[in-house]
């Protein structure tokens, strides 16, 4: 059985957000091609965001630090820490309101 500490690699992503020209950073946690489920913190320095994109499928979202906006088609969700959302299936951007990890989960099949 593996445990992480969810605070100390969050931590750590956002150092390095803080230091990367994209303000961003990520590790995934849990998944590769012989899993269903994947689970990844993403760091964001404020005013950064991960840009609109594709849904990948089912997924959630939990933010574990800062606050965040998401924001699919003409709706918009903000959001703190502690805070889940289910990310809706439609084309969709992550925007850091202020320095912000995340917990994303997605199903990479079905």
């Amino acid at each position: 059985m593996n445990g992480t500490s969810l605070t100390s690699l969050g931590r750590d992503q956002l150092e390095k957000a803080k230091g990367a020209s994209s303000g961003r950073a990520a590790v995934t946690l849990h998944g590769g091609q012989d899993h269903v489920l994947r689970q990844t913190v993403i760091a964001l320095a404020a005013g950064h965001s991960l840009g609109e994109h594709d849904s990948p499928g089912e997924a959630t979202l939990q933010v574990l630090v800062g606050e965040v906006r998401l924001t699919a088609g003409d709706e918009a969700w903000s959001g703190g820490a502690g805070d889940h959302l289910v990310i809706p299936p439609e084309r969709h951007d992550l925007a850091a309101v202020t320095d912000a990890v995340v917990l994303l989960t997605v199903t990479t099949r079905a």
